[in-house]
């Protein structure tokens, strides 16, 4: 059953440019992994960063610095902005990873700010222009000037990552983080090294969520301060709350809808859309508190145990 779902979603992904639009698509997929990335820290390690744009937008402003400006190839480029994401996460949970709950949620909020203002102040990231004018050039002599070429780079590189996330939450390493979640204490009575396992999953998460920056600066071909702004790592929370926390397929479902929504919404409410994505959240933390993945598959195994 799974594999047959797994290949659904593959097809459906394949023909889906004769369908929709190939940049849309491309937005889905690359808010899709960020979602992913910051589940895999929320939902299996039970860490809350308000501070995930820092790393997404930061990503995004790297790699369209290097490809614009330093003339470094698309390649590498992805490479060096998902390993700098990688480093800043790597800093910032040194400093925030002791920390639970509210405090490590704030300490992750304050400096996810820094960054922003940085990218604000420093003369390189264009100040409130952004980064502009980021040419897509080639990647493995594929033309990625072509939408429907950009695509299926993109679906490629999304379905490695799941592949990823998949892999690393069904490991040795990824049943330490369910545990953690679940009972931190036992955990550090058991042996385990709770604060190295937080920090390597932090690394994992950020440097994820930049290849997703990284990816979306190379669709829309800039990176701006929307990137880093605050109200990015409350949209991706919002986009795993909605899916669902600590399910493989909950951050993809929730991130479709929500831009999805944002984008056939936007021209025809405007400024309205927020209260709408505001009041979306109200009703799934009321009455979906697992996600709609999550309540979904509670009531398919529900519907096992009445037919045994």
């Amino acid at each position: 059953m799974r594999r047959f779902v797994v290949g659904l979603v593959l097809l459906a992904g394949a023909l889906a440019p004769t369908v929709l639009y190939p940049v849309l698509l491309m937005k889905v997929l690359c808010f899709a992994i960020f979602a992913s990335a910051f589940n895999l820290l929320l939902g299996y390690t039970g860490l809350l960063s308000f501070g995930h744009a820092a790393f997404f937008g930061g990503a995004a402003y790297v790699a369209g610095y290097l490809i614009r400006d330093m003339a470094w190839p698309v390649g590498a480029a992805l490479i060096a902005s998902t390993l700098a994401a990688a480093l800043m996460g790597w800093v910032v949970g040194l400093l925030a990873i002791r920390r639970q709950g509210i405090y490590f949620a704030m300490i992750t909020l304050a400096l996810a700010q820094m960054v922003y203002f940085i990218c604000l102040e420093v003369p390189q990231t264009g100040g409130e222009d952004g980064l502009q004018g980021v040419p897509r050039g080639t990647l493995a002599g594929l033309d990625l000037s072509n939408d429907l070429t950009l695509y299926y780079v993109i679906l490629f590189l999304s379905v490695l990552v799941f592949a990823l996330i998949y892999r690393t939450i069904h490991s040795p390493f990824g049943q330490v983080l369910k545990a953690i979640r679940e009972n931190e204490p036992r955990a550090i009575s058991l042996g385990y090294d709770v604060a190295r396992y937080k920090l390597l999953a932090f690394v994992l998460s950020t440097g994820l969520a930049g290849l997703a920056g990284s990816l979306k600066m190379l669709v829309f071909k800039f990176a701006s301060l929307t990137d880093v702004h605050w109200h990015m790592s409350g949209e991706v929370v919002l986009m795993t709350i909605l899916g669902g926390i600590g399910t493989v397929w909950g951050p993809i479902v929730g991130s479709s809808i929500i831009v999805v929504l944002e984008d056939q919404l936007a021209d025809k409410v405007g400024s309205l859309v927020t209260v709408i994505m505001g009041s979306i959240f109200v009703v799934c933390v009321l009455l979906f508190r697992r996600g709609i993945v999550g309540e979904a598959s509670a009531f398919y195994q529900r519907m096992l145990g009445n037919r045994k």
